[in-house]
């Protein structure tokens, strides 16, 4: 069972998004996601999410959000929880991404990239202010086929 951390950073009415373009054998490969990434031992949720953040973006988080909790199954790898965050302020000045290309992208265009089809959904969440949620997605290689929102079934 794998931990992750994903953050969107939210300047206006936009979020920066990385796309995953340089990375050969890459889960995410060509699709649009927020900053994120694996938790490293004995690393907290925050931990993970403050040292991704510096490490794919060189900006350091000074207010973020704890927002949901999303486990991802597929029948190609190992269940993934997910910590999901947002962040409204930070310090530093980006920098290259290694593992794809950075972009504010607007909210009202989000959902037109190329995405993981359970992206739209906690996007949405997100978008709507919701209070903290568990959304499970259940992928088929890249179909999603199920998605439970706080333990209801999500019309797909």
């Amino acid at each position: 069972m794998l931990q992750s951390t994903l953050c969107y950073l939210e300047r206006g009415d936009a979020y920066l998004m990385l796309h995953r373009v340089k990375k050969e054998h890459d889960a995410n490969r060509d699709k649009w996601i927020g900053i994120g990434g694996k938790f490293e031992d004995k690393e907290s949720p925050e931990d993970c999410l403050l040292r991704e953040c510096r490490e794919e973006t060189g900006l350091t988080l000074t207010d973020y959000r704890y927002r949901g909790l999303v486990t991802f199954v597929n029948t190609e790898w190992p269940t993934e929880y997910m910590h999901l965050f947002t962040a409204t302020d930070w310090t530093g000045e980006p920098h290259v991404c290694d593992e794809g290309d950075l972009a504010w992208i607007k909210k009202a265009e989000l959902l037109t990239l190329p995405m993981w089809e359970g992206d739209k959904i906690f996007l949405r969440l997100l978008d709507s202010d919701e209070p903290f949620f568990s959304l499970k997605l259940c992928y088929a290689g890249d179909r999603l086929e199920s998605a439970v929102l706080n333990g209801k079934q999500v019309e797909l």
